[in-house]
């Protein structure tokens, strides 16, 4: 396709989607260089992004443009070439997500370096969804999430719970100073695991630096936040038969994370080469079929609506920190995380993407499951309110 017949093509895509090339709305992009429409017709979603990167084009309202996108799909309408196509092909086959292979994710995101981090999220640091019913500002919705998950596994005092990918210790120490439980948490980034421990210190908390798939002793409750994403269908099977191992007969397991509307076998081009590698979203079939025989599902609940307001709140602290962090990360970094930030929550405001949190039991519990929604502002409220949840029998915990 020449370049004038490639400028027509998408630029009749775009306005389909309300989006003017070079108007004057917010979400209508500028183009800086004429060889952005071949790029984008032959290398898809990456050359879109890597264009962005290279400063061939701008848009004001970088969240909005790709709410439209993907609110009108026209991302299924740029024909992929034949080796995008060959690629998604034989990932199915190879897409394996070995130990060493898990470590490159962490050397390659999550040890970008902690100062990046401790500007752009809420204070506890952490890097997951919020919960933001009643609340007012990032601190406050990543609070209410924590003590949401907290409420939902039912923390007793004396319980112990393993935390897989447990970032920098946030669900950790909340749970430990809130429940008076012990807490083990494992992940593959060694720059989060030395600053849980120093978070943790003093707590029954222990961080470790270890493989998921190498954790083999038994916890009375297991939750994993944003850490599925990360693990790969070809090891959804693996995964869920580690928290099965490790789960006590009458444990709960929570797993957050992000999940697609469809099953697929690859992420975005883009996303899997500049930020989370070999990363891959999971269906709720993909979730039910690996998980069918070995827990009983007691909730599903999707706050995804609310990754949007997450993903725009770490956006405003990046850009308002940017002065102290430009002397570390350069110009493309720059442009490379903002498009990452608000791709990603313009995805979430159009439904492309939702945000999960499934509460599975191994036995099924006695009476059901009174599912918490609620976000509490204090722990005494907090604790009034769990005497309404199912309270599990003397054998619910089994001394190490």
């Amino acid at each position: 396709m020449n370049k004038t017949a490639a400028k027509q093509f998408i630029s009749s895509l775009l306005s389909s989607a309300g989006i003017q090339i070079n108007g004057r709305r917010p979400s209508d992009i500028q183009i800086h260089n004429e060889k952005f429409y071949q790029r984008l017709i032959h290398e898809g979603s990456l050359g879109l992004g890597e264009s962005y990167m290279d400063g061939w084009w701008d848009c004001e309202q970088l969240d909005e443009f790709f709410n439209r996108v993907f609110c009108t799909q026209l991302d299924d309408k740029i024909t992929q070439n034949k080796w995008m196509l060959a690629s998604i092909f034989f990932s199915r086959f190879i897409h394996r997500i070995t130990k060493k292979r898990s470590l490159e994710v962490g050397r390659k995101h999550y040890d970008l370096g902690n100062d990046l981090f401790k500007k752009m999220l809420d204070k506890r640091l952490n890097y997951t969804c919020g919960y933001w019913r009643d609340a007012n500002n990032l601190d406050q919705a990543q609070l209410h999430k924590l003590e949401l998950t907290c409420q939902k596994l039912m923390l007793k005092p004396g319980m112990r719970l393993l935390d897989i990918g447990c970032g920098w210790g946030a669900l950790a120490k909340y749970a430990a100073e809130n429940y008076n439980v012990s807490v083990v948490g494992v992940t593959i980034s060694q720059e989060q695991a030395d600053y849980a421990r120093e978070n943790c210190k003093h707590l029954p908390v222990e961080i470790r630096f270890q493989d998921y798939r190498d954790v083999n002793e038994k916890f009375d409750r297991i939750a994993s936040l944003g850490m599925f994403e990360h693990v790969g269908f070809t090891n959804y099977d693996t995964f869920m038969h580690v928290v099965e191992r490790c789960l006590n007969e009458y444990g709960v397991f929570l797993l957050h994370t992000i999940g697609s509307n469809q099953t697929i076998f690859k992420t975005d081009e883009w996303i899997s080469k500049y930020i989370f590698t070999h990363g891959v979203l999971p269906s709720i079939s993909q979730i039910g079929k690996t998980s069918e025989k070995l827990f009983i599902m007691e909730d599903w609940h999707n706050f995804g609506a609310d990754y949007d307001k997450t993903l725009m709140a770490w956006h405003a602290n990046f850009n308002h920190h940017w002065s102290e962090l430009k002397n570390r990360y350069d110009e493309r970094f720059y442009r490379m995380w903002n498009y990452y930030l608000l791709s990603c929550a313009g995805g979430f405001r159009a439904r492309e993407m939702q945000l999960w949190q499934i509460v599975f039991s191994k036995s099924g519990l006695t009476g059901g499951y009174q599912a918490p929604r609620e976000a509490f502002q204090d722990r005494q409220a907090s604790q009034d309110s769990s005497k309404n949840l199912y309270s599990a029998p003397p054998l619910l915990h089994f001394a190490e």
